[in-house]
């Protein structure tokens, strides 16, 4: 057997990163953490950002106060037991409420994802005392797009541009970052009909690449004060494509755990 060259993945989080706020820049923010971490944008390298600083970037920040709940809300609250302005929210954000159960609703989200309480958080949003909390942005695939359009007009260098969040799964305990915009990379591989060790063809293997890469970014962004929203992958070994974040949707016609 012939051996297999070297294969190598690099991720770096990003140094310097600031506090996003609406209307911020996220490209040149990130231009600008690429010269602290004295990295050159390579073509095929991947950059992947957590939702959280786009959410913040794009406005959609919610203050509390402003949410009248409906009746709706405050009865789906009182068997959650959760705060009807947020149940509010949630439901605004849902196209179906699949099960509720006491501290989490788990809704299907109006870009098509089953999240606990559509994807709304307060953690990392704002200082205590103030009670706001982020929405999942409107179009995370649109912007992918507009960022990597503006990262390659600043550095002349096509990059792949990936959003993540940390998801839980329907029949594992604890979240794994996940893509919820792709753009410059395919969202889905199809691996069948290539070829095992022993020449068997493959007949059902597809692999959910820009839920991988989002996996491994996760790891170094962490989940609470690291302030680390932003990774460079280099070295992804697959090819290139146009790509878009519904390709990792489940149709719900195939959906055997619903």
């Amino acid at each position: 057997m012939t051996e297999s060259p070297l294969a190598a993945l690099s991720l770096t989080a990003l140094p310097a990163f600031p506090l996003v706020e609406a209307g911020d820049d996220l490209a040149a923010l990130i231009v600008a953490s690429l010269g602290a971490a004295r990295l050159s944008p390579k073509p095929g390298d991947v950059v992947v950002i957590a939702q959280k600083v786009v959410s913040k970037a794009e406005g959609r920040r919610v203050a509390l106060r402003d949410v009248v709940p409906s009746a709706r809300a405050v009865a789906l609250a009182q068997q959650a037991g959760k705060d009807p302005r947020v149940v509010e929210l949630v439901l605004s954000e849902a196209t179906e409420v699949m099960r509720v159960r006491p501290g989490v609703i788990i809704v299907r989200h109006r870009l098509g994802l089953v999240l606990a309480n559509a994807g709304i958080d307060q953690s990392n949003v704002a200082p205590l005392g103030h009670e706001q909390v982020l929405l999942l942005p409107l179009d995370p695939d649109r912007s992918c797009r507009e960022i990597q359009a503006r990262l390659q007009a600043a550095t002349g260098v096509p990059v792949a541009v990936l959003i993540i969040d940390s998801i839980g799964r329907a029949w594992r305990t604890g979240t794994v970052g996940t893509a919820i915009g792709v753009a410059g990379l395919p969202g889905l591989v199809d691996l069948r009909g290539q070829m095992d060790l022993y020449g068997r063809p493959l007949m059902t293997s597809e692999l959910a690449l820009a839920d991988e890469v989002a996996s491994a970014a996760s790891l170094l962004m962490g989940q609470a004060a690291e302030g680390r929203p932003v990774v460079w992958m280099r070295g992804l070994p697959y090819e290139r494509r146009s790509g878009v974040s519904a390709e990792l949707l489940r149709p719900q016609s195939l959906d055997l755990f619903n």
